[in-house]
């Protein structure tokens, strides 16, 4: 079995550690599921704490960043999940099924084995919206628009809510737009590895877009352009928790 993320998941864990401000709207989706299945877990960033959960991960990468504290995990894919109908009261997937081959595929499985279905997701013309993929690395673009956006992904559902989930300007988990008010972060080749967009756009591409952006910074350009952003603690990039 292949998976993208043995190849842009090493080290992953250290760019991508769960925020609390994130945690809680996700269990709280859950509401009184005693079972959960967690779909595309990586290395268990959001797993709910005190639920029974067993998770699903195809890359064995990802696996062996796992946490001996983690939930057992199955390694599998989304489309073709080895749990019997209804085995788990709530099925999870965070930030995975733009990653899906198949995401409609990936979604009928998830509402196969769960009654409900908790979905965060993204809305790509927002994230395509951010200043990083506007100014320096616009080819980010073409990649961001073959994937599923989050109104797609909760219109196939049928959800029953979609909630906004802001970006604090703070934020510990490495998703990509998450150094939205820190953009020097972005010079450094360990955040960026942690950003599947970027990991997954062209290097030459990249290299130019982070060239601009280093000379932006030292002239202080960025800074006058964006200076709003720098008195914001929050900001939408068009992630959004999808409940079904």
């Amino acid at each position: 079995m292949t998976a993208r993320y043995d190849e842009i998941g090493v080290g992953y864990a250290l760019g991508r550690r769960t925020d609390p401000r994130w945690l809680e709207p996700v269990v709280s989706a859950l509401g009184a599921a005693a079972s959960v299945l967690d779909v595309g877990s990586g290395t268990g960033s959001y797993e709910p704490p005190a639920r029974d959960v067993v998770a699903v991960e195809p890359s064995a990468e990802m696996i062996r960043q796992r946490s001996p504290e983690a939930a057992p995990v199955v390694r599998a894919v989304a489309e073709a999940l080895p749990f019997a109908s209804g085995t788990f009261d709530a099925a999870l997937a965070v930030l995975t099924v733009h990653h899906w081959p198949d995401w409609r595929a990936g979604l009928t499985e998830l509402r196969r084995v769960a009654s409900r279905q908790v979905v965060l997701a993204y809305d790509t013309a927002l994230h395509n919206d951010f200043w990083f993929v506007r100014e320096y690395v616009p080819e980010v673009a073409a990649l961001e628009d073959s994937r599923p956006s989050a109104p797609e992904i909760a219109d196939f559902l049928g959800a029953s809510s979609v909630r906004p989930l802001p970006v604090p300007w703070d934020f510990t988990d490495g998703v990509f737009p998450a150094y939205w008010r820190r953009p020097e972060a972005y010079l450094d080749p360990a955040v960026r590895r942690s950003c599947s967009a970027l990991a997954q756009t062209a290097p030459e591409a990249v290299s130019r877009g982070i060239d601009r952006l280093r000379a932006d910074l030292e002239s202080g350009r960025w800074q006058r352009e964006h200076a709003e952003l720098l008195e914001l603690p929050e900001w939408d990039a068009g992630f959004r928790l999808i409940v079904a």
